[in-house]
C-alpha cells in the first residue's frame, strides 16, 4: 500500500475504515511530513455527475470550517477517477463504539458530548452548511474526550438522492437517525440536524435507538408516524430535564424543535448551571423532608447537640427554599414548552393554499400551521411549472386537525412527453418509470462498469428532454464487473513518441501534451507524467504528459468571421497563451465588418489557447497545437 501515492503527495499507508460510500486510509503527507486521513469515494459513485458536483461543492465548503468539534478538512481533489478528501487524523473511537461498550451512559457525559456536537453543528449552520447525516458513526471521540463531527461533504451529496435509491447498507447506517422530513424526502434545514442529534442523545442515554425495524423504509415510516417512547421508560434514573431536551429536539414538527443549535446548547448549559448550584437534587428525586436524595440521615446514638440540630434545620430550610425556586422555574419552562409545541392545544387549522409552491416551500408553509406533508402523484399541468404543487388533499381552505398530513400532487411537465431521468436506477425500476410516463423501453445495451449490475448508466433521449408519447427510450446498463486496473508505465526521460506508444500499449489514452523547459532532460523527452509509474489506473483513462522544449515555435493561421462584430468599424485583438506565457500579437487593429472575414497568423509552442476579441468582447476561444 505504501507505493500508492495520491496527487504526488499523500502516501497511503493502511486502510482504517470502510463505509457505504468511501474507504478511509491512514496516510502521510510528504509535503508537510504529517499523518492525515484520506477518504476515497467508492467507484460506484464516480460516474454520478450530480453526486460528484455536490460532493465537491460541499467538501470545499466543509474545508472552510475550523472548530475543535469538527474534523478539519485539509484538501479536496480528484486524480484520474479517484475523488478524495484529506482530513485531520483523529486518534480515538467513533461514538458508535463507545455507545456499544458503555451505554446506557452517565447523563453528565451525555450532556458533555451532546454539547460539543451541538457546538460543531452551530458553526456549520452559521456557514449555511447542513450536515444531514448526524449519527454516532460520524462522530469521533478523541482519547481526551473531545467529540469531533466528520463527513460533512459526503452527507449532503448522498442526500440529494432519495432514500430508496441508496444501498441497504448505506440506508441502515443512517435511517435510524433521519428526521421525519428527511424520511419523506422533504425540506431539510438545521433543525433536521438537531433532530438527529436528539436521537444520538437518546441512544447514549438508553443504549437503543427509538425506532427500529427489519427494513429501512419501515424505520423511516416510524419516524414519520409513530410516537417516541420516552427514554425514562427504558432506563431508570434519567433526569426529567434531560429527557425534556431529548423530546423537544426530536419533535416531529420542525418548528417545535430547538430553533438553533445554540438554543439547545443554552438548555444543556442550564442543566450544568443548576447542578452546580443545588447538585443532582435538581435533576433526581431530592427529598426536601430529609434534606438529601431521599435517604434518612443516620441518628447519633449518643444524641445530638441542640445547636448542631438547629443548624441542620436552618440548612434544610434554605435547601427547601432554593429547591422550590428552581422547581418553579423548571415547571414554568415545561409549561412554556408545552404551549410552544402545541401539546396544550389540539384545535383544528386551515390548510393553506400550496399551489405553485415547490415541495420545500409547501412543507415549510404546512409546518407553520402544525401540519405534515406527503407526496402524492406526479401530474401534467400547463398552469404550473415542473416540480410545483398542482393540488392538495385536503384542498386549500379545508379545516383539519393539527398534526394531520396533507398530500400534495406535483407537476411533472406542461404536457405528456417529458422523459424521466433513469440514470442510477435499476433496469426494472427504469422500465416501470418509462411505462408510467407513457413511453416504451427500446434497446438495452450493456457496458463494462463498476456500477451495480443492471444499473442504468446512460439513456437516450436524456432525462428532461421532450419527445412524443409512445416513443422508445434506449438505455445502457452496467455489467457490474468494473473496469480493469493496470499499472501506469514509467515515462520520464522517454522520447515523446515512445511515451505515447507506451501509454497506448498499457491500455490508456494519451491526454494533454504540454511543453516546458528542463535542465535535466533533452529536447523532446518527457519531464513530467500525470500519474506516478506503478499507480493502478482504470484502463481507458487518459494520461497527461509534459515534454521538454517541444518542437520549437511554429506558426499557425486560421480565418476569423466578422459576423459577430456589432459595428461596421471595430477593433480586433488576439491573445495567445502557451508554454511561453501569454502575449497579444494583435492589439486593437481596426477592421471592417463588410470585409466578411480575415486571416490571422499566430506563433507559439506546444499546446496553447487563442482568444479573439471584437471591441474588447470575447467572440472566440480556440485550443490549438503549435
Amino acid at each position: 500500500m505504501s507505493s500508492k501515492i495520491i496527487a504526488g503527495r499523500y502516501e497511503l499507508l493502511e486502510k482504517i475504515g470502510d463505509g457505504g460510500m468511501a474507504v478511509v486510509y491512514k496516510a502521510r503527507c510528504r509535503l508537510l511530513n504529517r499523518y492525515v486521513a484520506v477518504k476515497i469515494l467508492k467507484p460506484e459513485f464516480v460516474n454520478d455527475a450530480k453526486f460528484l458536483e455536490n460532493f465537491r461543492k460541499e467538501s470545499h465548503a466543509a474545508a472552510s470550517l475550523s472548530h475543535p468539534n469538527i474534523v478539519n478538512v485539509y484538501d479536496v481533489g480528484k486524480e484520474g477517477n479517484i475523488n478524495y478528501i484529506v482530513m485531520e487524523l483523529v486518534t480515538g473511537k467513533p461514538l458508535s463504539e463507545i455507545i456499544k461498550e458503555e451505554a446506557p451512559m452517565d447523563y453528565k457525559r451525555v450532556v458533555a458530548l451532546t454539547r460539543q456536537i451541538a457546538l460543531g453543528l452551530s458553526v456549520a449552520h452559521k456557514h449555511n452548511i447542513i450536515h444531514r447525516d448526524v449519527k454516532p458513526h460520524n462522530i469521533l471521540v478523541t482519547e481526551e474526550g473531545v467529540a469531533k463531527i466528520t463527513d460533512f461533504g459526503i452527507a449532503k451529496a448522498v442526500k440529494t438522492t432519495t432514500i430508496v435509491d441508496q444501498t441497504a447498507e448505506a440506508i441502515m447506517g443512517s435511517v435510524h437517525y433521519f428526521s421525519p422530513e428527511q424520511a419523506r424526502g422533504g425540506y431539510v434545514d438545521e433543525k433536521s440536524d438537531i433532530y438527529s442529534l436528539g436521537i444520538v442523545m437518546y441512544e447514549m442515554l438508553t443504549g437503543k435507538v427509538p425506532f427500529d425495524g427489519d427494513n429501512p423504509v419501515g424505520v423511516a415510516l416510524k419516524h414519520i408516524n409513530e410516537e417516541m417512547i420516552p427514554p425514562s421508560a427504558l432506563v431508570g434514573g434519567i433526569p426529567p430535564r434531560i429527557e425534556q431536551i431529548v423530546m423537544k429536539a426530536t419533535n416531529k414538527i420542525q418548528s417545535a424543535r430547538f430553533a438553533t443549535a445554540d438554543e439547545m446548547i443554552k438548555e444543556l448549559d442550564n442543566i450544568e448551571f443548576v447542578t452546580r448550584i443545588v447538585g443532582n437534587s435538581s435533576l433526581h428525586g431530592w427529598d426536601p423532608n430529609t434534606g438529601n436524595d431521599g435517604k434518612t440521615p443516620d441518628k447519633d446514638s449518643a444524641g445530638t447537640d441542640s445547636q448542631e440540630d438547629t443548624g441542620k434545620k436552618k440548612n434544610k430550610k434554605k435547601m427547601i427554599l432554593l429547591f422550590s425556586i428552581v422547581a418553579l422555574l423548571l415547571i414554568a419552562g415545561f409549561v412554556a414548552a408545552g404551549f410552544a409545541t402545541g401539546i396544550l392545544g389540539g384545535s383544528s387549522v386551515e390548510v393553506p393554499d400550496l399551489r405553485g409552491m415547490t415541495l420545500e416551500k409547501a412543507e415549510a408553509a404546512l409546518n407553520k400551521v402544525d401540519l405534515k406533508i406527503a407526496e402524492g402523484d406526479l401530474v401534467f399541468s400547463s398552469k404550473y411549472d415542473l416540480g410545483e404543487v398542482v393540488s392538495s388533499n385536503p384542498a386549500n381552505g379545508s379545516q383539519v386537525k393539527r398534526n394531520s398530513t396533507v398530500v400534495v400532487n406535483i407537476c411533472k411537465g406542461a404536457e405528456a412527453g417529458t422523459v424521466p431521468n433513469l440514470v442510477g436506477k435499476k433496469l426494472s425500476e427504469a422500465k416501470d418509470l418509462i411505462e408510467k410516463y407513457g413511453f416504451k423501453l427500446g434497446n438495452v445495451e450493456t457496458e463494462v462498469s463498476s456500477e451495480p449490475k443492471d444499473t442504468v448508466t446512460a439513456q437516450s433521449p436524456e432525462g428532461g428532454d421532450e419527445t412524443t408519447p409512445g416513443d422508445y427510450i434506449n438505455v445502457t446498463v452496467s455489467d457490474g464487473t468494473g473496469k480493469e486496473e493496470v499499472a501506469v508505465p514509467y515515462l520520464i526521460g522517454k522520447d515523446v513518441e515512445v511515451a505515447k506508444q507506451l501509454i497506448k500499449d498499457a491500455g490508456f489514452v494519451v491526454g494533454e501534451v504540454a511543453y516546458g523547459d528542463s535542465n535535466e532532460y533533452d529536447l523532446g523527452q518527457v519531464i513530467k507524467q500525470q500519474y506516478d509509474s506503478g499507480f493502478m489506473l482504470a484502463k481507458g483513462s487518459s494520461i497527461d504528459i509534459k515534454v521538454c522544449g517541444g518542437s520549437g515555435p511554429s506558426v499557425i493561421s486560421f480565418d476569423i468571421s466578422y459576423d459577430d462584430a456589432k459595428s461596421e468599424v471595430f477593433y480586433l485583438t488576439v491573445v495567445v497563451s502557451d508554454s511561453d506565457g501569454t502575449r497579444t500579437p494583435i492589439s486593437r487593429e481596426q477592421r471592417h465588418k463588410s470585409d466578411g472575414s480575415g486571416t490571422v497568423e499566430v506563433e507559439g509552442v506546444g499546446t496553447g489557447t487563442v482568444t479573439v476579441l471584437f471591441d474588447d468582447v470575447v467572440v472566440l476561444t480556440k485550443k490549438v497545437e503549435f
